[in-house]
């Protein structure tokens, strides 16, 4: 037998309050403490450290525990969430349908080319950086596991998980740069005696 307990019970079960917002509010109030670091460690402090440290029972007893060491820290996260709240007021009055459809196209369009063909751009970087040309490879290099050259000099571009995640039955014949796709930003390291003609197999 299985038996399901909604969270929402659970937490009203526990603490006998009950909190209901209207619709789509929760989700737009978890946005702005995402976007303003509402309830961040330096605001209200580490809670899974806290209420390790708290030693009572009831809900009363955390509450009075945990406002007693930090006084301002409901207030201090209330007002950061509710300054953020205010500016997406602001934005969202200036979102048309021409806004939504630029957003939609940059998604699906552009940003799925880009994810698929980002190693482009690390060949671009490269050739400048080093003043060399540089071209894609061709599917049958590619089945070699080249994925473009730097004047003459072959690469292969892999994400750094492959470093540890290697297969040691692969065999990449040329040399490697390895990319970090950040939230914001690709980062690629490489060892620079590759385009000084040291050979490094």
């Amino acid at each position: 037998m299985k038996i399901q307990v909604p969270n929402t019970e659970i937490q009203e079960l526990l603490s006998g309050r009950n909190y209901s917002y209207p619709k789509y509010v929760t989700q737009i109030l978890n946005l702005a403490n995402q976007n303003s670091q509402g309830t961040r460690p330096n605001v209200v402090g580490q809670m899974s450290d806290l209420i390790q440290e708290f030693e009572g029972i009831t809900l009363a007893e955390w509450e009075k525990w945990y406002t007693e060491g930090h006084p301002d820290a409901i207030d201090r996260a209330t007002d950061r969430v509710y300054n953020m709240v205010s500016l997406f007021k602001e934005a969202i009055v200036t979102i048309d349908k021409d806004t939504v459809r630029r957003w939609v196209e940059e998604l699906v369009i552009v940003k799925t080319f880009v994810g698929l063909k980002f190693q482009e751009v690390i060949l671009q970087k490269l050739s400048l950086r080093y003043n060399m040309p540089y071209r894609l490879a061709s599917t049958e290099e590619e089945s070699q596991g080249i994925d473009g050259f730097i004047g003459e000099t072959p690469i292969s571009i892999k994400p750094e998980t492959y470093r540890i995640e290697r297969n040691l039955n692969e065999v990449i014949a040329v040399p490697i740069i390895y990319y970090d796709k950040q939230k914001s930003q690709v980062v690629f390291s490489f060892d620079e005696r590759i385009f000084e003609g040291e050979d490094l197999l």
